[in-house]
């Protein structure tokens, strides 16, 4: 009896360990082997116009991947900053010594806008479903005439054939926030939703958004729109 009962315990925290997301070892690439290999000419082909400012390595079930974040870096504030209208992120695989486009992401300011910020800090490289495949989640926001107070805010869940988005304004004043959410969101598995979760609980602890009052209980009820 006591043996049954070990091994079931076993079993328990084995299954436990299975569940946790498998972090995948994730290497930003130098700037020297990024222009190595990121020349003028691969550039041109793989349509990559904009400066690079971090590319970042990982292997998964697939093979070697590459996430491209790129911004414009076209405007000078009035504090002498060098900001941008514009972003693209583009992942890559390694084919036989080639790199093949598989998606990319594009966006730019609106007209209240002031400049668009890819926020590395919370780019995410994780098999949150542990199926052998990496779910790049990228995150990336807006300032506008209060900065970040009235900026609006993406969070994108990548790979798969698509690309999942919660779509989040925030706003001074309480009715001015709102919070969209792609249909298909809700049928990622628990785990992926889990981690976009912690996500807007990051975004509000490092005060770059604040999510209507309620939010998690929106998500519960798989809601599309909502707002304070």
């Amino acid at each position: 009896m006591r043996l049954l009962l070990i091994g079931f315990a076993f079993l328990l925290c084995s299954g436990q360990s299975f569940s946790q997301t498998n972090r995948v070892h994730t290497t930003i690439v130098s700037v020297a082997e990024t222009k190595s290999l990121l020349n003028d000419s691969i550039c041109q082909s793989l349509g990559i116009t904009y400066p690079i400012f971090r590319v970042y390595r990982y292997t998964d079930v697939t093979g070697t991947n590459y996430s491209v974040m790129t911004e414009s870096n076209d405007l000078i504030t009035a504090d002498g900053d060098t900001v941008s209208t514009k972003i693209k992120v583009l992942h890559l695989l390694e084919e036989r010594g080639q790199l093949r486009r598989l998606w990319e992401v594009n966006d730019q300011i609106k007209e209240e806008e002031t400049f668009i910020r890819i926020w590395t800090k919370f780019v995410d490289f994780g098999d949150h479903d542990n199926d052998g495949i990496i779910e790049p989640i990228l995150v990336y926001g807006t300032s506008a005439l209060n900065g970040y107070d009235d900026g609006r805010i993406k969070i994108l869940i990548c790979g798969k054939a698509q690309k999942i988005g919660i779509r989040h304004q925030n706003g001074v004043l309480d009715d001015e926030r709102m919070t969209t959410v792609d249909a298909t969101f809700y049928h990622l598995p628990i785990s992926i939703q889990d981690a976009v979760r912690e996500k807007i609980v990051l975004l509000e602890e490092n005060d770059l958004a604040i999510f209507p009052y309620g939010w998690q209980d929106a998500m519960k009820q798989k809601k599309l729109k909502w707002k304070e």
